[in-house]
Protein backbone atom coordinates (compact mmCIF):
# COMPACT_ATOMS: atom_id res chain seq x y z
CA UNK A 1 0.00 0.00 0.00
CA UNK A 2 1.76 3.10 -1.33
CA UNK A 3 1.16 7.06 0.34
CA UNK A 4 -1.71 7.82 -2.37
CA UNK A 5 -3.96 4.70 -1.63
CA UNK A 6 -3.31 5.79 1.82
CA UNK A 7 -4.29 8.75 1.22
CA UNK A 8 -7.44 8.18 -0.74
CA UNK A 9 -8.68 6.04 2.16
CA UNK A 10 -7.97 9.14 4.71
CA UNK A 11 -9.82 11.69 2.60
CA UNK A 12 -12.40 8.69 1.86
CA UNK A 13 -13.07 8.75 5.46
CA UNK A 14 -12.88 12.15 6.22
CA UNK A 15 -15.73 12.95 4.06
CA UNK A 16 -17.82 10.00 5.26
CA UNK A 17 -17.59 11.35 8.84
CA UNK A 18 -18.78 14.75 7.60
CA UNK A 19 -21.79 12.69 5.79
CA UNK A 20 -21.96 11.19 8.71
CA UNK A 21 -22.61 14.35 10.89
CA UNK A 22 -24.94 16.52 8.74
CA UNK A 23 -27.10 13.62 8.64
CA UNK A 24 -27.35 13.70 12.32
CA UNK A 25 -27.23 17.10 12.53
CA UNK A 26 -30.69 16.99 9.95
CA UNK A 27 -32.06 13.88 12.67
CA UNK A 28 -31.62 16.15 15.34
CA UNK A 29 -33.25 19.06 13.81
CA UNK A 30 -30.30 21.45 14.52
CA UNK A 31 -30.31 24.89 12.49
CA UNK A 32 -26.73 26.49 11.01
CA UNK A 33 -26.60 29.76 11.41
CA UNK A 34 -24.29 31.87 9.24
CA UNK A 35 -24.41 35.44 10.19
CA UNK A 36 -28.19 36.13 9.85
CA UNK A 37 -28.70 33.49 7.56
CA UNK A 38 -30.42 30.23 8.05
CA UNK A 39 -29.46 27.61 6.45
CA UNK A 40 -32.41 25.09 5.60
CA UNK A 41 -33.08 21.29 5.58
CA UNK A 42 -32.00 21.40 1.31
CA UNK A 43 -28.82 22.53 1.32
CA UNK A 44 -27.90 20.11 3.93
CA UNK A 45 -29.42 17.65 1.88
CA UNK A 46 -27.39 18.27 -1.05
CA UNK A 47 -24.29 18.77 1.25
CA UNK A 48 -25.13 15.08 2.16
CA UNK A 49 -25.48 13.36 -1.04
CA UNK A 50 -22.06 15.34 -2.13
CA UNK A 51 -19.75 14.32 0.93
CA UNK A 52 -21.50 11.14 0.24
CA UNK A 53 -20.54 10.12 -3.23
CA UNK A 54 -17.21 11.95 -2.92
CA UNK A 55 -16.70 9.39 0.31
CA UNK A 56 -17.67 6.23 -2.05
CA UNK A 57 -15.65 7.53 -4.98
CA UNK A 58 -12.43 8.51 -3.14
CA UNK A 59 -12.82 4.38 -1.21
CA UNK A 60 -13.31 3.08 -4.47
CA UNK A 61 -10.34 4.96 -6.13
CA UNK A 62 -8.26 3.37 -3.22
CA UNK A 63 -9.25 -0.24 -3.80
CA UNK A 64 -7.10 -2.82 -5.18
CA UNK A 65 -8.56 -2.61 -9.02
CA UNK A 66 -7.00 0.51 -8.94
CA UNK A 67 -3.47 -0.24 -8.40
CA UNK A 68 -0.80 1.63 -10.30
CA UNK A 69 0.64 -0.76 -13.36
CA UNK A 70 3.43 -0.60 -15.83
CA UNK A 71 2.38 0.30 -19.29
CA UNK A 72 3.05 -2.78 -21.74
CA UNK A 73 5.55 -2.67 -23.96
CA UNK A 74 4.89 -1.25 -27.77
CA UNK A 75 6.18 -3.93 -29.93
CA UNK A 76 8.27 -3.57 -32.63
CA UNK A 77 7.89 -4.51 -35.99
Amino acid sequence: MNLRTVGLRVSGVIFGLVSLGLIARLWARSEIVIGSYHLGRIPSSILIIVTGGLSIWLVKLAGPWCTETKAAPTPRI
